[in-house]
């Protein structure tokens, strides 16, 4: 079994500790608690290990991807993670994540599907499992750190000669720089077998949150209270793909509403079909910042939530305003090219 690296560049808790217990075999692991330039983490398995103050920051592993990005890309091609994280109140474990995951991505570090425990200071945030676990909230917790671990460990991508690639957008082919950046990738992209939905206006209704005896009930016939699209196209196409591409324009730094619709819908479709074999991959066009916003509510919803795996560099992130100008974007077809290359050694044999 290859050795477990156990990123934690600061003493922890006595909760974190025994999270990082329950899920790793110690004696099969390394702890890391400085970066240096003569390290090596490629092809590693890493455990990264973080710790919340009161204001929800963890400084030391902050400043341990500040300095590896200092370093250079790509210092973690070929590694995979995942991630323990406490809290030292009842806030910030979610979005902290979402910010290490999309950091550790942009080095080249894949992240299995669920790969983080996350615990708030009461540990309130496993309240739900105790309807169907007779365990104290702490012990559920421990239980959660021991079957991530054994998920990590045990853990293979899967490729296939033929994959199925369903590409997502709402967008407007006369106007959408992100659609056009699609066709470029597109065009690059030989051997997979390639299934495209547009989300139209109003076709999608998003979710109200039946109970979740209504959800199951539906789910258990492939289908959803509310009908339409998602039930005849999108849960079909979801079922089938591989890989999903999300084309993503950047709206006042978030998701479309009729994406954002689309994801909340997969609940009844995910209670009955665990996602860990799809890999997740994106195109975000940002008319003048802000795609970082966008990928890690991607990522936060769909990898972290609903349990996709999260390839290296999962995103191709670009700015362009005017119709068409991203055509003009510097090096944009090499851009294009390296990320369909990114997408076909992720999934493809």
């Amino acid at each position: 079994m290859k050795p477990i690296n156990v990123i934690m560049p600061e003493n922890v808790s006595p909760t974190l500790n025994k999270m990082v217990k329950s899920a790793i075999p110690l004696e099969n692991s390394v702890l890391i608690k400085n970066i240096n330039q003569n390290l090596d983490l490629k092809n590693k398995k890493l455990v990264f290990v973080v710790e919340l103050d009161e204001a929800g920051l963890c400084l030391p592993i902050l400043n341990m991807f500040s300095m590896l990005y200092k370093l250079g890309s790509n210092l973690l091609l070929g590694s995979e993670g995942i991630l323990l994280i406490h809290s030292n109140s009842d806030l910030y474990t979610k979005s902290s994540a979402a910010t290490i995951i999309f950091l550790a991505n942009g080095l080249g570090c894949r992240f299995i599907g669920h790969p983080v425990v996350e615990a708030t200071k009461s540990f309130n945030n496993f309240s739900t499992w105790q309807k169907t676990l007779n365990l104290s909230l702490e012990e559920i917790c421990m239980e959660q750190c021991k079957k991530l671990g054994k998920r990590f460990i045990e853990d293979t991508p899967i490729i296939k000669r033929d994959p199925n690639l369903l590409v997502l957008h709402a967008s407007l082919r006369t106007t959408s720089n992100t659609l056009l950046l699609w066709n470029m990738i597109k065009n690059k992209l030989s051997g997979c077998i390639i299934k495209e939905l547009n989300v139209e206006n109003g076709t999608v209704k998003d979710c109200t949150g039946c109970s979740f005896k209504t959800c199951m009930h539906y789910s258990a016939q492939n289908s959803c209270f509310y009908g339409g699209i998602m039930v005849e196209d999108i849960y079909p196409a979801i079922e089938n793909a591989d890989a999903i591409l999300w084309v993503c324009p950047n709206y006042n730094d978030a998701l479309s509403a009729n994406l954002t619709a689309v994801i909340n819908r997969m609940t009844a479709l995910y209670r009955k079909t665990p996602f860990y074999d799809k890999t997740l991959f994106s195109i975000i066009v940002s008319g003048s910042s802000g795609s970082d916003s966008v990928a890690k509510q991607l990522l936060n919803a769909l990898n972290i939530n609903k349990g996709f795996r999260l390839p290296p560099n999962f995103a191709i992130m670009e700015t362009a305003n005017d119709p068409k100008s991203i055509s003009k974007v510097f090096n944009i077809e090499k851009k294009a090219e390296e990320f369909s290359k990114n997408i076909l050694n992720e999934i493809k044999i």
